[in-house]
C-alpha cells in the first residue's frame, strides 16, 4: 500500500526530533509523546524522567515573528507574577523563553490538567469575569508593540478577499461576494457609529476550550491570539443561547468583571460584528491552512459545495443579527 507524503514543515516533527528539540533544554525525555490538539501550531504532552511532563509548542513556520511571539511570552508571565492563573512558559538556563532548534522554534511550559468550565454554570461566569477583568486592568497598563490588533481590514475584507480569489465555488461567488459587501458594510458603519473604543491587551480568543477549571478556578492557556482588541472580545464567546439566556449570563460576568475593571457598555454594539468578522476569518484561516495535512484530515466537511452553501444561509443570519438592536442588560 501507498504511503502517504507531504512536503509539510511540521512533517519533521517526528518522536525523535521533539525529544531532541525538548533535551536541547537540559531536560531528558523518558520517551512518552502525546500529541495534543492544536492545528494552528504543534503542541505535545512529553514525559520527563523523574519529573512531571512538561507541554512542548512547535510553533507555525512564518507566521509570529520572534518579537512577536516574545511579546505573547511577557504578557502571560506578567500576568503569572500577579498571580493569575495563566499557564506561562518556562525560562531555561539563560532566561529564554523562546528556543530554536534545526529550523524550529519553540517553547515549554508546565503541564495543567483540568476540564473545559461550564458556560452555562452562572457561578462559573461569575468567576471567569471576575478573572477577565483582572487579565484587562494589567492589559490595559501598556500596549503590545509589535503583536496586530483585531480590526475590520485584517479579519474581514483581507478574509473575504482570499475565499473569493481562492476558495469560493464559482457557483456560491456572487451570493458570497454580495451577501459579504452588505456584511462588511454594516461593520464598517457600526464602528463608526461607536465612534473611538480603547484596545487592550486581551487574550483574543477566550473560547471555553482555552480554559481548564481546576481548583475551583479557570486556568487561561493558549495565548497565542493575544492581540490589541477592545475588552469585549474576551467576553461575547462566553455568551450562547437566546437573548434572555445571554442576558442573564452577561449579567453574571459583568458582576464579577466590575469587581476589578470598568466595562464600557457601549461595547455591546461590538458583539454582533465580531462575531460576524470571527466567522468570516475562520472560513478563511481554514483556506490558508489547506495545504496543512491536519486540515483536511480534521475538517473534512470545509471546502464541500454543502460547506459553502450552509456557511452563506449562516452569513444571512449573521447580516439579520447586525441589524438587531445590541443586546440589552
Amino acid at each position: 500500500m501507498a504511503v502517504e507524503t507531504t512536503n509539510h514543515p511540521f512533517d519533521q516533527l517526528t518522536p525523535d526530533f521533539l525529544m531532541d528539540a525538548v533535551e536541547s533544554q537540559g531536560y531528558h525525555c523518558d520517551c512518552r509523546i502525546l500529541t495534543l490538539n492544536s492545528y494552528e501550531n504543534r503542541v505535545y504532552q512529553v514525559g520527563i524522567e523523574d519529573n512531571e511532563p512538561l507541554i512542548a509548542k512547535f510553533y507555525r513556520p512564518e507566521r509570529w515573528t520572534d518579537t512577536q511571539i516574545l511579546e505573547e511570552h511577557n504578557f502571560t508571565l506578567e500576568l503569572a507574577e500577579h498571580e493569575l492563573p495563566v499557564v506561562a512558559p518556562l525560562r531555561n538556563a539563560n532566561n529564554k523563553t523562546l528556543h530554536q532548534y534545526q529550523g524550529f522554534r519553540f517553547s515549554l511550559s508546565p503541564r495543567k490538567g483540568g476540564h473545559s468550565p461550564e458556560l452555562d454554570n452562572l457561578e462559573h461566569l461569575l468567576i471567569i469575569g471576575r478573572l477577565l477583568s483582572r487579565i484587562h486592568l494589567l492589559g490595559a497598563t501598556r500596549p503590545f508593540s509589535h503583536r496586530p490588533k483585531l480590526d475590520i481590514q485584517s479579519f474581514g475584507y483581507d478574509s473575504v478577499n482570499f475565499i473569493i480569489d481562492n476558495f469560493i465555488p464559482v457557483e456560491y461567488r456572487e451570493s458570497y461576494q454580495t451577501l459579504t459587501r452588505d456584511l462588511l458594510q454594516q461593520i464598517d458603519e457600526q464602528f463608526a457609529r461607536l465612534g473611538s473604543v480603547q484596545n487592550i491587551r486581551v487574550h483574543g480568543d477566550c473560547h471555553n476550550g482555552n480554559m481548564l477549571w481546576r481548583d475551583g478556578a479557570p486556568h487561561f492557556v493558549d495565548f497565542d491570539d493575544a492581540r490589541m482588541a477592545p475588552a469585549i472580545q474576551d467576553l461575547w464567546m462566553l455568551l450562547s443561547g437566546p437573548e434572555d439566556q445571554q442576558r442573564r449570563q452577561f449579567d453574571k460576568i459583568l458582576t464579577g468583571y466590575q469587581q476589578f475593571y470598568d466595562f464600557n457598555f457601549a461595547e455591546l454594539q461590538l458583539i454582533e460584528p465580531l462575531r460576524t468578522l470571527r466567522m468570516l476569518h475562520y472560513s478563511a484561516w481554514l483556506a490558508r491552512r489547506w495545504d496543512d495535512p491536519a486540515f483536511p484530515r480534521t475538517f473534512p466537511w470545509f471546502n464541500s459545495i454543502q460547506y459553502w452553501g450552509e456557511h452563506i444561509l449562516e452569513l444571512r443570519e449573521q447580516l439579520a443579527a447586525l441589524q438587531e438592536p445590541p443586546l440589552q442588560l
